[in-house]
């Protein structure tokens, strides 16, 4: 069987910062570190990070409870009043949000500031989109599918600034602000989709194309491995959405000469080398 590992498989820039800042803090901070949210969406380096004593506030109630320590900001983000919130408190804040991210809050900030109506194109229950929308101001509107972008509507002469959430399809994207531009005539849009998802998002397809099964490796609650899940899908009937070695049923590739294997931004090297070398090993 010949089995072909897509070069872009594995963690981010933005979510090995994220991972690397906490561990960086177990190593040279006193306080108790929590991380607001699972600082990324897997669950093995969560567990990981929470059986050295992180933390992981899992609701704002949860962090409005906190009398002190040191809360470490995930790399998706978070809305600006949440800043603002344990600032006032006194509470050490780390900000692991990826820098690409942070990007977009600076974007919808100024925009906003500027008069204009924010349309982030993204899943509206994604922590990072949440995050976005919260720098944004009262005139934010969040768009996932056709049917959202045609029912959306302005006011005339309104002024448009259309984002992305970085981890979003590119060709989607491409499609919804179609839609969106035949709305108005003073549209701004800003392609905020990480290089890196883009990348990824080809490199899958491509491997994708030319197997006989595809394996995608993830998090379940991960949205890019989602994204790639449904792009390799797509290409190859014969794809699966695993998040160790595990979940891979090996007796289903059976009969398959060529095997493609591709993994999210939150996807621990150590978790893609073992269903790598066990799917080697076997066939």
């Amino acid at each position: 069987m010949k089995v072909i590992k897509a070069k872009t498989a594995g963690f981010c820039f933005g979510v090995k910062r994220a991972v690397d800042t906490v561990y960086e803090q177990l190593d040279s901070c006193d306080d108790k570190i929590y991380t607001y949210g699972p600082i990324i969406h897997n669950e093995e380096v969560v567990k990981d990070m929470e059986s050295k004593g992180v933390v992981v506030l899992r609701s704002e109630d949860e962090l409005d409870r906190l009398s002190g320590g040191t809360v470490i900001i995930r790399s998706h983000g978070v809305e600006k009043r949440i800043y603002d919130k344990m600032a006032a408190r006194g509470i050490r804040i780390v900000d692991a949000t990826c820098p690409f991210v942070k990007k977009i809050h600076d974007i919808v900030n100024r925009e906003s500031a500027a008069g204009a109506h924010i349309v982030i194109i993204g899943n509206p229950a994604h922590p990072e989109v949440q995050g976005i929308r919260g720098w944004a101001g009262d005139r934010v509107t969040v768009i996932c599918d056709m049917e959202s972008a045609q029912s959306i509507g302005f006011e005339k002469n309104e002024k448009i600034c259309v984002v992305s959430q970085t981890t979003f399809n590119y060709n989607k994207f491409k499609d919804l602000v179609e839609i969106i531009k035949k709305k108005s005539y003073d549209v701004s849009v800003l392609n905020t989709i990480c290089n890196a998802t883009k990348e990824r998002q080809t490199e899958a397809k491509s491997i994708a194309e030319s197997v006989d099964a595809m394996i995608v490796i993830g998090d379940k609650h991960s949205s890019n491995t989602q994204k790639l899940f449904e792009i390799c899908r797509m290409a190859c009937n014969n794809t699966y959405y695993i998040q160790t070695l595990d979940d891979l049923n090996l007796n289903q590739l059976g009969s398959v000469e060529t095997v493609g294997i591709t993994a999210g931004a939150s996807t621990p090297n150590n978790i893609i080398e073992e269903v790598q070398n066990n799917v080697r090993v076997i066939f």
